[in-house]
């Protein structure tokens, strides 16, 4: 069962609950953080402990409807001071102030941008405040049921275009497929972007391991005979999505995997007992000539898949698509602070018997390492940008794009 990132109560619309999975905790803590007002998703965002494109856009959303339902308590009204509760239009032009702020926390996630813009369209077609819930909260739902399903369509549409691929090239064996930073349940709704992916491809393989117990091949599978068998996740550096949560996700879906380094990924490549055959990787952004912003390291990734014939395949849906942005020229990246590099920050762990320290209510604690000298200058940028002439293909859940003859991808049905 994939984990849950995002809890959202709607049973009661006029008063819904939301919480979110403290990522930094893991994989040693599992805790929820509340959410009542923008200033919690602003923070939840910009500190990490909610990641992943999808993600970022749903809890900022839940955020908004949040502040929204938070203005129509009592309890509320009467301490505050920033909306002038008696004039609709004063109200909307200070949240149009505050969809802004929360944009700030992640200015290269294009998610939260498309849904933000969204929300803003909406909040200025409604004549009143509880107009605005209901169209929020409506607009959230979508949100997120469309997330959940998209991500499995591009789970099969991912899987199904690799494996036809290997056919027509003849490879019938098995294989292994490389992934970086998180793009699964923890980064959406559910299931995942590129993990998702593999999520599908692990599924395919049961089929072949097991055919006594499967009446039915599954979709993916068609006249395929090459099976994935095994993951390469990397750490992901310097904040270690890929160690922390992709490892902790495919442990918990137990699908064979081996955590390697960033810097090992060449060596990895010629040494692996199976054929490496293919990478997928989510994003963060795609612009119009398929230039895709993600995790930092991605972009040398596909530059060593590209040196040793290994597919590179960008998994994200429609929601990542910039169709203003022309080449990743244009994208703005996000720096993070110098301190997320000169230290590490994760569960400490107890130097002789190797089981985490757990403080006086039996809980892990964690702990920061310096791992550099303090004076030394950093340059931490969150993410790269891969150029389309490494991407071999964006897979979407309305399909998967390639490129054409002259080496560039029509991506006009994404706009």
């Amino acid at each position: 069962m994939s984990l849950e990132a995002i809890k959202f109560n709607k049973s009661n619309p006029a008063n819904v609950t939301v919480e979110v999975l403290d990522q930094l905790l893991l994989p040693y803590t599992t805790k929820y953080i509340p959410i009542h007002s923008i200033d919690d998703g602003y923070r939840v965002i910009k500190t990490m402990q909610v990641r992943g494109a999808p993600a970022i856009a749903i809890v900022g959303s839940l955020s908004v409807l949040l502040e929204i339902q938070l203005l129509q308590k009592e309890s509320f009204t009467k301490s505050q001071w920033y909306y002038n509760l008696s004039n609709w239009n004063d109200v909307r032009s200070r949240f149009q102030d505050r969809l802004a702020f929360l944009l700030s926390s992640r200015p290269t996630a294009v998610n939260l941008s498309n849904a933000l813009k969204e929300i803003s369209t909406t909040l200025n077609k409604s004549d009143n405040i509880k107009a605005f819930d209901r169209s929020l909260f409506e607009f959230v739902k979508r949100l997120i049921n469309d997330d959940l399903s998209n991500n499995k369509k591009m789970g099969d549409n991912g899987a199904k275009f690799l494996l036809d691929t290997l056919e027509k090239e003849g490879f019938k064996d098995e294989f292994a497929v490389l992934t970086i930073c998180n793009t699964g349940s923890l980064a959406t709704s559910g299931y995942g972007t590129a993990l998702g992916v593999i999520r599908s491809l692990w599924e395919d393989s049961k089929t072949k391991s097991y055919p006594t117990n499967i009446k039915k091949k599954a979709k993916t599978t068609e006249n395929s005979q090459s099976k994935m068998v095994h993951v390469y996740p990397l750490e992901t550096r310097p904040y270690n999505q890929g160690s922390r949560l992709t490892a902790y996700e495919l442990v918990q879906e137990q699908i064979p995997a081996t955590l390697i380094t960033d810097s090992s990924v060449a060596y990895r490549i010629q040494t692996s007992p199976v054929p490496i055959k293919a990478a997928f990787v989510g994003a963060d952004r795609i612009v119009r000539n398929g230039d895709t912003a993600n995790k930092i390291g991605t972009f040398q990734l596909a530059i060593l898949c590209k040196q040793f014939g290994i597919k590179f395949f960008v998994v994200a849906p429609n929601t990542t698509i910039d169709n203003i942005t022309q080449t990743g020229e244009d994208i703005i990246v996000e720096e993070r602070h110098a301190d997320e590099f000169r230290h590490v920050t994760g569960t400490a762990i107890d130097l002789n018997t190797n089981k985490p320290v757990l403080n006086e209510k039996e809980e892990p604690v964690s702990a920061k390492v310096g791992i550099s000298p303090p004076q030394i200058n950093v340059w931490n940028p969150a993410f790269d940008i891969t150029t389309h002439a490494f991407i071999d293909g964006i897979v979407t859940e309305k399909g998967v794009f390639t490129k054409n003859a002259d080496g560039e991808f029509e991506l006009d049905k994404l706009f």
